[in-house]
């Protein structure tokens, strides 16, 4: 994969992001979402790969398109692509206009992405500070510690994104007893667990159960920024039975570990804002076009780029303002 691939994906997000940023607000999840993932398939056709969606809209979205296993790009002798997508991070985000929805995807050489089924995942992420500090099975009160030691900071100075789901009291509660802060989400982890990893988002980490689609696509990131993620996979009565998952060759004993999620050498993510967030702004529309805000994240060569574009349609004649 060829730094010309870097513009190609970036242009997928942006028009996906853009085409569900006209829905924000008006409290429809599923339309936002249908429009997130027919501007990014639309986007994809022209795009000189031949490519394969690894990890699409899951049985939970019930979306026609973007669906795992679909071929996407203009194929035949094209680059052969690995492709996770999240077309919408944060539906519920969108449809009521909350912060930090974003139109997100990971591409890879062949077999470099895990091919996550549609399950949940406990997990924990964090920055390149902590990076081989930190684990999944220890206590909530060791690793926030280690996490103070290793921000060099006071640990009710961190602040750790947690989804706010019932599940999650237990976690919420311990938390709180060793002082940390807690950000408490109603969608979009993916987000959360890339703030972790830049520097100036004030987010230390994530912790927490979210979906295992969600948490590969953390990896390619986190895998770009130098972070790491740790994930368990979980059964859940609304997705995949434990015999499904397993027949796939599942090991839910496992803690998956950021290399395993995203093994990939060559990985490229993308992700452009929709709504206003701790990582990126949201898109900007006015009368003659819109402005975007993105992040580009590169393995080869190893790169950290945010990207501000203005987006003039066709029949544009205005001075653009900076």
């Amino acid at each position: 994969m060829g730094p010309s691939l870097n513009g190609e994906f970036l242009r997928v997000v942006e028009e996906a992001a853009i085409a569900c940023a006209r829905s924000i607000g008006h409290g429809r999840r599923k339309h936002s979402d249908r429009l997130a993932v027919e501007a990014m398939r639309a986007a994809m056709e022209t795009m000189p790969i031949n490519g394969t969606i690894v990890i699409g809209e899951g049985e939970r979205d019930e979306a026609p398109m973007l669906f795992v296993g679909e071929k996407v790009g203009m194929g035949g002798d094209h680059i052969e692509v690995d492709i996770a997508v999240d077309p919408l991070e944060g539906t519920n985000l969108c449809a009521t206009g909350a912060p930090n929805a974003i139109a997100v995807l990971a591409a890879s050489e062949k077999g470099g992405l895990l091919h996550a089924p549609d399950l949940y995942m406990e997990k924990l992420a964090v920055g390149p500070a902590a990076k081989g500090r930190l684990h999944l099975d220890y206590p909530v009160e060791k690793n926030l510690l280690l996490l103070a030691e290793a921000h060099q900071r006071p640990v009710e100075e961190l602040t750790i994104v947690v989804m706010d789901r019932p599940r999650h009291d237990g976690l919420v509660a311990d938390i709180r007893k060793v002082g940390a802060r807690i950000q408490l989400i109603g969608d979009g982890d993916l987000s959360a667990a890339i703030s972790a990893a830049v520097s100036g988002t004030g987010i230390h980490a994530l912790m927490g159960i979210g979906g295992a689609p969600e948490g590969v696509l953390s990896a390619a990131a986190l895998k770009c920024l130098g972070g790491e993620i740790q994930g368990r996979l979980r059964v859940d009565t609304n997705t995949a039975s434990r015999e499904k998952a397993e027949s796939m060759g599942v090991d839910f004993d496992h803690i998956y570990t950021t290399e395993e999620l995203a093994p990939g050498q060559h990985i490229i993510f993308a992700a452009c804002g929709v709504t206003k967030g701790n990582l990126l702004d949201g898109v900007h529309s006015f009368g003659y076009g819109h402005r975007t805000h993105s992040l580009i994240l590169t393995t080869i060569p190893r790169r950290v780029r945010f990207v501000e574009t203005v987006h003039l349609n066709a029949e544009a004649g205005h001075t653009v303002r900076f």
